[in-house]
Protein backbone atom coordinates (compact mmCIF):
# COMPACT_ATOMS: atom_id res chain seq x y z
CA UNK A 1 0.00 0.00 0.00
CA UNK A 2 1.37 3.45 -0.94
CA UNK A 3 2.10 6.17 1.59
CA UNK A 4 -0.85 8.30 0.44
CA UNK A 5 -3.17 5.32 0.74
CA UNK A 6 -1.86 4.53 4.23
CA UNK A 7 -2.27 8.15 5.29
CA UNK A 8 -5.82 8.19 3.88
CA UNK A 9 -6.70 5.06 5.87
CA UNK A 10 -5.17 6.60 9.00
CA UNK A 11 -7.27 9.73 8.42
CA UNK A 12 -10.43 7.67 8.06
CA UNK A 13 -9.65 5.82 11.29
CA UNK A 14 -9.07 9.11 13.13
CA UNK A 15 -12.43 10.34 11.81
CA UNK A 16 -14.18 7.14 12.95
CA UNK A 17 -12.60 7.40 16.41
CA UNK A 18 -13.70 11.04 16.66
CA UNK A 19 -17.27 10.29 15.57
CA UNK A 20 -17.54 7.41 18.06
CA UNK A 21 -16.30 9.71 20.83
CA UNK A 22 -18.97 12.24 19.80
CA UNK A 23 -21.73 9.65 20.24
CA UNK A 24 -22.21 8.47 16.65
CA UNK A 25 -22.57 4.84 15.71
CA UNK A 26 -20.72 3.80 12.58
CA UNK A 27 -23.11 2.11 10.16
CA UNK A 28 -20.77 1.60 7.23
CA UNK A 29 -17.23 2.36 6.08
CA UNK A 30 -16.32 2.72 2.41
CA UNK A 31 -19.87 2.22 1.17
CA UNK A 32 -20.00 1.71 -2.59
CA UNK A 33 -22.86 1.95 -5.05
CA UNK A 34 -22.20 2.13 -8.79
CA UNK A 35 -19.45 4.79 -9.04
CA UNK A 36 -20.30 6.34 -5.66
CA UNK A 37 -18.06 5.80 -2.65
CA UNK A 38 -18.84 7.16 0.81
CA UNK A 39 -16.05 7.11 3.39
CA UNK A 40 -18.25 6.85 6.50
CA UNK A 41 -21.96 6.52 7.16
CA UNK A 42 -22.65 7.32 10.81
CA UNK A 43 -25.79 7.84 12.84
CA UNK A 44 -26.59 9.87 15.92
CA UNK A 45 -30.21 9.74 17.01
CA UNK A 46 -32.35 10.41 13.91
CA UNK A 47 -29.55 11.97 11.86
CA UNK A 48 -27.64 9.93 9.32
CA UNK A 49 -24.31 11.62 8.63
CA UNK A 50 -22.77 10.88 5.25
CA UNK A 51 -19.13 11.75 5.81
CA UNK A 52 -16.32 12.53 3.38
CA UNK A 53 -12.87 12.41 4.98
CA UNK A 54 -10.17 14.66 3.55
CA UNK A 55 -6.62 14.28 4.83
CA UNK A 56 -3.55 16.37 4.04
CA UNK A 57 -0.02 16.10 5.36
CA UNK A 58 1.06 19.66 4.60
CA UNK A 59 -0.47 23.07 5.06
CA UNK A 60 -2.22 23.53 1.75
CA UNK A 61 -3.10 26.92 0.23
CA UNK A 62 -6.55 25.62 -0.68
CA UNK A 63 -9.09 24.89 2.06
CA UNK A 64 -9.17 21.09 2.38
CA UNK A 65 -12.99 20.99 2.48
CA UNK A 66 -13.16 22.90 -0.79
CA UNK A 67 -11.46 20.01 -2.59
CA UNK A 68 -14.77 18.10 -2.59
CA UNK A 69 -15.88 18.56 -6.19
CA UNK A 70 -19.46 18.95 -7.49
CA UNK A 71 -19.07 15.51 -9.14
CA UNK A 72 -18.06 13.96 -5.79
CA UNK A 73 -21.06 15.61 -4.14
CA UNK A 74 -23.35 14.22 -6.84
CA UNK A 75 -21.95 10.72 -6.32
CA UNK A 76 -22.25 11.00 -2.52
CA UNK A 77 -25.91 11.97 -2.88
CA UNK A 78 -26.49 9.01 -5.22
CA UNK A 79 -24.82 6.63 -2.76
CA UNK A 80 -26.64 8.06 0.26
CA UNK A 81 -30.00 7.83 -1.50
CA UNK A 82 -29.33 4.18 -2.34
CA UNK A 83 -28.21 3.38 1.22
CA UNK A 84 -31.29 5.00 2.79
CA UNK A 85 -33.68 3.37 0.30
CA UNK A 86 -32.01 -0.04 0.44
CA UNK A 87 -32.16 -0.05 4.25
CA UNK A 88 -35.68 1.45 4.41
CA UNK A 89 -34.54 4.21 6.76
CA UNK A 90 -36.64 7.12 7.98
CA UNK A 91 -33.91 9.56 9.02
CA UNK A 92 -32.67 13.04 8.28
CA UNK A 93 -29.62 12.84 6.02
CA UNK A 94 -26.79 15.29 6.53
CA UNK A 95 -23.60 15.60 4.48
CA UNK A 96 -20.48 16.26 6.55
CA UNK A 97 -16.79 16.61 5.87
CA UNK A 98 -14.10 15.68 8.35
CA UNK A 99 -10.78 17.32 7.54
CA UNK A 100 -7.54 16.04 8.96
CA UNK A 101 -4.36 18.06 8.65
CA UNK A 102 -1.04 16.60 9.79
CA UNK A 103 1.10 19.48 11.02
CA UNK A 104 4.42 19.04 12.79
CA UNK A 105 3.63 15.39 13.53
CA UNK A 106 0.24 16.21 15.10
CA UNK A 107 -3.22 15.72 13.63
CA UNK A 108 -5.73 18.59 13.54
CA UNK A 109 -9.27 17.40 12.96
CA UNK A 110 -12.27 19.53 12.02
CA UNK A 111 -15.85 18.25 11.66
CA UNK A 112 -17.88 20.35 9.23
CA UNK A 113 -21.55 19.49 9.73
CA UNK A 114 -23.92 20.23 6.85
CA UNK A 115 -20.91 20.91 4.64
CA UNK A 116 -23.16 21.00 1.58
CA UNK A 117 -26.78 20.56 0.64
CA UNK A 118 -27.95 18.10 -1.94
CA UNK A 119 -30.70 20.20 -3.52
Amino acid sequence: MGKNNEFGKKGEQLAVDFLLKEGYSIKYRNYRYLKAEIDIIAQKEEILAVVEVKSRSTDFHENIAETVTPKKIQLMVLGADHYVTDNDLDVEVRFDIVTILKKNGKFELEHLKNAFYHF
